[in-house]
């Protein structure tokens, strides 16, 4: 049975759906670091599958080899991130990106004047990335269509609970774009294995498009006037005691630009709306996951220690990747650890999920 049919488990539940919703009532509040969005589906759906696996195996058992119910796999596009203390729960026994909460750092202190000081370099730069994605010929995507992006992700480890930086590793998405809420958003492969993406965990007529599922028509719709952009994508964003709020804005617009091909009008106003955001600056000698320097842009979250930036090729100012890593020694690694990073190697529109475009 598949999580999509609506059809009875034999355990009184829809397809386990209760088994899934049953899990995430006991767990504890999520309370520590966050993670950066996007970056946590492969191993938090590897963990569903051994959930699946486990089950099935224990009906096997009482109802003489039940069959194991497929794999499931929630959206790449998760703007709500999984706390460190989350993931730890879920992801036990397993090459995880999550880990023990990372000690609450002072404020950076730096001044209001500081800050301004900072304000008009970075908004020039960005700018000059805006003006340049405004002149793309990115799209239009067709509803039929799968919009595919294939990157190196690099993460980190803390199975033993110290941070270790993993290997790099291909990843491969293609990306649904029908429209109104859908069951199968497309497909992830990585580390050798092809997961299905399904509707995300509740949603369960389908995931509509919105910043969980940012579809080129969706991304087509937001406002172009950056301070409306940045208002619009605020409220979208959830508070939470583990993030700075504003930090969490512009991880969900690097999560915007990440796997997904923008209409180049709204591919400018983002960068103009992250510029907006305080404490935004830029980041000199920036690179990516595979090591290409580039344009950096960053902010650190000074509450948690951590840095995310965003790399752009020097002459064309088209996205390169990005990396966030701690900006203090830490209980689970030093200064400079990494805690994620990606570089994109190409970015295309297909007709088919699992084809990969020609080069």
């Amino acid at each position: 049975m598949t999580a999509t049919t609506g059809t009875d488990d034999g355990r009184g539940g829809r397809d386990g759906e209760d088994d899934r919703a049953e899990l995430a009532r006991l767990l504890p509040p999520a309370t520590g670091f966050a993670l950066p969005p996007g970056r946590h589906e492969h191993h938090r759906e590897r963990l569903m599958n051994q959930i699946d696996h486990d089950t099935a195996a224990a009906s096997a058992s009482a109802k003489d080899r039940a069959p194991a119910r497929p794999r499931l796999l929630r959206p790449s596009f998760l703007a709500p991130a999984i706390t460190f203390a989350l993931a730890g729960v879920l992801v036990a026994g397993y090459s995880a990106q999550g880990g023990p909460d990372l000690p609450v750092r002072a404020d950076s202190g730096a001044s209001a004047s500081e800050r301004a000081g900072n304000a008009q370099p970075v908004a020039l730069v960005l700018n000059r990335i805006s003006d340049a994605a405004a002149k793309s010929h990115a799209g239009p995507v067709r509803y039929d269509q799968f919009v595919y992006v294939r990157s190196q992700v690099q993460d980190g480890d803390l199975t033993g609970g110290t941070l270790v930086t993993g290997p790099l590793a291909e990843r491969e998405i293609w990306y649904a774009q029908k429209p109104g809420p859908q069951k199968k958003l497309g497909q992830i492969r990585q580390d050798g294995e092809t997961f299905p993406i399904n509707a995300e965990l509740g949603d369960t007529d389908g995931t509509r498009e919105g910043v969980n599922r940012p579809t080129y028509r969706w991304l087509a719709a937001l406002p172009t006037d950056p301070q409306r952009l940045l208002d619009h994508l605020t409220a979208l964003t959830p508070e939470s005691d583990t993030q700075e709020h504003a930090q969490a804005v512009f991880d969900q617009i690097g999560h915007l630009i990440r796997e997904t091909v923008l209409p180049p009008e709204t591919a400018a106003a983002l960068y103009k709306a992250a510029a907006l955001i305080p404490g935004v600056t830029e980041a000199p000698g920036a690179v990516d996951a595979v090591g290409r320097k580039g344009v950096g842009i960053a902010r650190v979250d000074a509450r948690y220690s951590w840095r995310s930036e965003w790399v752009f090729d020097p002459e064309t100012l088209a996205y390169l990747g990005s990396r966030t890593f701690l900006t203090a020694d830490t209980e689970i690694g030093g200064k400079g650890a990494l805690l994620s990073a990606d570089a994109v190697v190409k970015r295309d529109v297909v007709d088919e999920a699992g084809v990969r475009p020609q080069d």
